[in-house]
């Protein structure tokens, strides 16, 4: 039977990931970088798409299975008639290259283990050649080569493209197996020593999770998020992918399929804030960067995503020979929501540069002049309509929060302004702008009757993002309208005290099927209900949705109350967002900086 989404842990070099599950099996993984094609492609697909699984001969699940503490080295055990054996997984920073490292050790007693390698590149679609040199395995196809060790060397043999193991270890005994890409046309990088490299590993996590300045309840959980977002940046960049995955549903069998292996706009000032709030100032200054290459240009041509270092064709395309997380199909490579326009990303741009300038992270020379091009762009286009925060795939419609998001980018300006005459900036056609659009938001965007904002001008669905109406500034938590819409979107989003985005149901969505709880959004309404007075319910919703996590800690983009599954791409730099920003504000300092 096809693993859950829950049954997966991660391992990662901050360059590229694996997904690691509970039957010791690398079912995902993407060489060299996050979106590169994939060598082990079983998690859309059958075992013959690619994976590699070491475990007791015989043994299903592993019995427990643990990060080692403030890490991301996982160690899976079993417990066998013959005895005990602990898998340890990780992945180490690399110098030149990515290499998977594998460390088997016999804890009590004699254990017999196989171990079988399909190595199948560009998504579970070749086959490489396999050879021996050096006393090592190498598999190349095309432009990819993979070296595979054993130390000390075990048994092996191949049958129908892959490669068997078999070995024995006693209390004590230890086998270590490493993999290592590099382009075919080099030569093979140096090769690591497993054991100083899983030191290294260890040490390294552990003496950057140190750094954390968070002190409150469930800081392993807010540690594991913040180790999860380090293992999600690509070092070379900061750039920080939204989930390792591509395709995983929101919907088991359907068609909302997505590619997630690139950076979102809408996540920057969230992202900003929970690095400064947590100490990481170094992250949040290459996250800073990052976004200030990316978004370099023609204010007209911002986008909704990027690629990892700032990529802007990130054409969208279907695996037809992959069926699909338990036959969810199609599975999509590139993501079509990049040519959408949304009005909300320039709010989120100018927010988080701002944020970056009163936070005390290093101004750049450019960045006031970055912030004035997207403005003046922004004043132009704030009627039109857009496809809003979610990338729905129909009509444009005036979204509400798009709107407000606007007022947010003529707020920020205009403080700045405020606070440093001696910038150079329009501050009264700013000013009237963000009256404009505050009055036409408040009288079209609002029922009255139902004392709630709505989804869209004209319409009565809700959406959850206007839970953030307050958190941005655009009215204050004890306003009227602002508890309303909290209760409002409350009673009709709410999937078993969970929220979804919006309601699947209306015009707005043009996709067959209702998709999972919206993860980040639920941390959104416990934000809304500490802010306007009712911390006690916030806490017991936080405490709630620390739990969906799986057995170590790891959250998908979304949740099945009905089944009790996490549903789309995993982990989510999203929802762990969402949780270290939530403890921050209700159990911690929620002050950057």
């Amino acid at each position: 039977m096809h693993p859950c989404i829950e049954d997966y842990a991660l391992i990662g070099d901050e360059q590229t990931a694996a997904l690691v599950g509970r039957d010791g099996s690398i079912d995902w993984l993407c060489l060299p970088r996050f979106d590169s094609a994939a060598c082990f492609a079983r998690l859309l697909g059958t075992e013959d798409h690619g994976h590699w699984r070491i475990a007791p001969d015989g043994a299903g699940a592993c019995t427990r299975r643990a990060y080692r503490p403030d890490t991301l080295v996982l160690d899976s055990e079993w417990d066998t008639p013959d005895g005990r054996v602990r898998l340890t997984d990780f992945m180490p920073q690399r110098d030149r290259a990515p290499d998977l490292v594998r460390v088997v050790e016999g804890l009590d007693g004699r254990v017999t283990l196989r171990g079988s390698i399909r190595l199948r590149f560009d998504y579970g679609s070749i086959v490489p050649w396999m050879r021996r040199a050096e006393g090592h395995h190498v598999a190349v196809a095309g432009p990819d080569s993979v070296w595979l060790r054993s130390l000390p060397q075990v048994r092996t043999w191949g049958k129908d493209f892959v490669t068997h193991s078999e070995f024995t270890v006693e209390k004590g005994e230890k086998i270590a197996f490493v993999l290592t890409w590099h382009p075919s046309h080099e030569p093979h990088p140096p090769f690591i020593d497993p054991s100083e490299a899983l030191d290294s590993s260890v040490a390294d996590w552990q003496a950057w999770a140190a750094q954390c300045r968070y002190r409150g309840p469930h800081r392993d959980a807010v540690m594991r998020s913040l180790i999860v977002l380090k293992a999600l940046t690509y070092a070379p960049t900061g750039g920080i992918v939204a989930a390792p995955t591509t395709s995983l549903p929101e919907v088991l069998g359907g068609v909302r399929n997505w590619d997630y292996r690139y950076s979102w706009l809408r996540d920057s000032t969230l992202t900003l804030k929970a690095l400064l709030a947590a100490g990481y100032h170094e992250e949040a200054e290459a996250w800073r960067d990052w976004l200030l290459r990316a978004v370099a240009g023609d204010p007209a041509d911002l986008q909704v995503m990027y690629g990892l270092s700032g990529e802007r064709r990130l054409p969208e395309y279907e695996l037809a020979w992959l069926p699909g997380f338990r036959g969810s199909a199609p599975v999509r490579v590139g993501n079509e929501a990049v040519r959408q326009m949304q009005l909300d990303v320039y709010g989120e741009v100018i927010d988080s540069l701002s944020l970056a300038r009163s936070s005390g992270l290093l101004v750049k020379p450019h960045m006031w002049q970055v912030q004035c091009a997207l403005m003046e762009y922004l004043r132009s286009v704030w009627r039109q309509p857009d496809e809003g925060v979610w990338e729905v795939r129909g009509t444009r419609r005036h979204f509400v929060y798009s709107k407000v998001m606007a007022w947010v980018a003529a707020d920020r300006a205009v403080r700045a302004l405020e606070e440093n005459p001696r910038l150079e900036g329009d501050p009264e056609r700013w000013r009237a702008m963000r009256d404009q659009v505050h009055r036409e938001v408040c009288e079209r965007g609002f029922d009255p009757e139902r004392n709630t904002f709505t989804q869209y001008y004209g319409s009565r669905a809700l959406d959850a993002a206007l839970l953030l109406i307050p958190r941005v500034g655009f009215l204050p938590p004890d306003d009227p309208r602002v508890t309303g819409t909290i209760d409002a979107v409350r009673a009709e989003l709410t999937c078993d005290g969970l929220l979804r985005r919006y309601s699947t149901d209306g015009p707005v969505d043009s996709l067959p099927g209702r998709e999972g709880a919206f993860i980040v959004c639920s941390f959104w309404l416990a934000d809304a209900l500490h802010l306007t007075g009712r911390t006690d319910e916030a806490r017991e919703l936080f405490e709630r949705l620390v739990g969906l996590g799986n057995d170590v800690g790891l959250l998908a983009e979304e949740y099945d109350p009905a089944a009790g599954r996490l549903l789309g791409n995993f982990p989510q730099a999203f929802s762990h967002l969402g949780l270290v920003a939530s403890a921050l504000d209700l159990f911690g300092s929620g002050t950057a900086g």
